[in-house]
């Protein structure tokens, strides 16, 4: 299985408001950036959105390691919040309905592709790619 790595960041301008996400992906000696955005959104589906999209990037089933500063995304598959879900039809443990269900379907569906690795990095500190996503992000929010 061919190893690659994706960066990945969302933002949003409020909270809901006009939101961006950014990926940066590495494979080899090529880096591939991407980013998108929408008018009326929020950070946590700009992280989930920045996620799926550097996911389906990939055209075959790949070994990632997938860096997020989103604890959300993260935690999700590294805390087996998501397993539990799945197992209580879609609730939460206080028995709401999880928020962005369709976009973790998606995702769940692609880390059965993919061999994912989900590794949390520090939001705006010193590492050059996830500042770059950062970037790409912010600039989409401008864009739309």
């Amino acid at each position: 299985m061919e190893k690659v790595i994706i960066y990945t960041d969302g933002a949003c301008s409020g909270n809901p408001g006009p939101g961006g996400w950014g990926v940066v992906l590495m494979y080899k000696e090529n880096k591939k950036e991407i980013s998108g955005g929408k008018q009326e959104t929020t950070n946590n589906v700009m992280e989930l959105t920045a996620v799926i999209e550097g996911l389906k990037l990939l055209k075959y089933p790949c070994e990632v390691d997938l860096y997020s500063d989103s604890a959300y995304v993260v935690n999700a598959f590294k805390q087996g919040w998501i397993y539990n879900w799945m197992k209580n039809n879609w609730q939460t443990s206080g028995k709401e309905p999880v928020k962005n269900q369709e976009l973790w379907k998606e995702l769940y569906a692609l880390t059965k592709t993919h061999k994912v690795n989900f590794i949390k990095v520090k939001g705006h500190s010193d590492n050059e790619y996830n500042n770059r996503c950062d970037e790409l992000a912010r600039n989409a929010i401008n864009n739309k």
